[in-house]
């Protein structure tokens, strides 16, 4: 089934040139380079990189040319960890940045006893919360929701590997402990793949308050590994855990037809952080570009 261009729209992220997480992964990669590699492989969206330029207006001037436009930066929440005031002030200062850059929404992740950055075991070692924290993350993402729509943004909530919104049960908490009217998802396939999960069935089950959509595959040969010899996430990364839709083991049709078929609007975004060394970001952006034309018709 075909998506609908009108209402869909393709994106690529900076990852894949240079890893804010691991900054020697792709240290030689310019920005430049980055966004006129996204553009001249066919995409007209992306996210946002350490080496953007902070300055919406000369932001612009670089990516307006290549007729690219930010669809979304990553934010990361502390609300279990921090007071909730602290978290508010970064993200109004956070979605004023993207509402001058024409974003619509915004992406964040939980990251209060997030796993994901440090070298501690991804399947061994993720936190789960309390009773208490839940009731903290949940009223404070409300709170968050209701700040973004007020600027006209939408919150979409990035599930990930090692941070406490990780498994399809923790997604569904989350989901019934907040307002649809403030809240929303953003659904990541290559996540809910890597921890096993059934990502199809987190897709029906939320398809109507899923907002963002990032397309990332994985390898499941090395996420075994991962999981055999207790690696941390960064370390699976490096490894090359994840890689652009067509190149791994999920297959994207099912989730291209179940978004078309409920009218998705939004963007659809290719993420795959691997090295660059190891893989040629401009040569997977071009392979993953393919593939969607392929399957989409976008």
């Amino acid at each position: 089934m075909m998506l609908d261009k009108n209402k869909v729209k393709l994106g690529i992220a900076p990852i894949a040139w240079t890893n804010d997480d691991l900054p020697d992964l792709g240290a030689e990669n310019t920005f430049q380079q980055c966004v006129s590699e996204m553009a001249l492989a066919g995409f007209t969206g992306c996210e946002v990189g350490n080496k953007y330029p902070k300055d919406p207006a000369e932001l612009h001037k670089y990516l307006d040319i290549r007729g690219i436009q930010i669809c979304n930066a990553w934010f990361s929440t502390f609300l279990t960890t921090k007071p909730y005031e602290e978290t508010e002030k970064a993200f109004i200062e956070h979605i004023t940045f993207l509402k001058a850059m024409g974003a619509k929404v915004v992406g964040v992740s939980e990251q209060g006893h997030s796993i994901q950055g440090t070298d501690k075991s991804i399947f061994d070692d993720k936190y789960v919360m309390n009773d208490e924290e839940w009731d903290r993350l949940c009223t404070g993402l409300n709170k968050l929701g209701k700040v973004a729509k007020d600027m006209g943004i939408t919150l979409t909530f990035h599930h990930h590997m090692g941070t406490v919104v990780q498994t399809a049960a923790e997604i569904d908490r989350l989901m019934e402990n907040t307002d649809p009217e403030l809240f929303n998802l953003l659904f990541d396939s290559g996540h809910l793949a890597y921890c096993g999960e059934d990502y199809m069935a987190v897709l029906k089950k939320y398809v109507k308050r899923i907002k963002h959509v990032h397309l990332k595959d994985i390898r499941p040969e090395v996420v075994a590994e991962v999981k055999k010899n207790h690696l941390s996430f960064l370390e699976g990364v490096r490894m090359g855990t994840f890689t652009v839709p067509g190149d791994g083991a999920i297959d994207f049709e099912p989730i291209f037809d179940v978004l078309a078929e409920n009218d998705y609007e939004g963007y659809v975004l290719v993420e795959a952080e691997q090295d660059p060394a190891k893989a040629n970001p401009f040569e997977y952006a071009v392979k993953a570009r393919k593939y969607i034309a392929e399957k989409t018709g976008l």
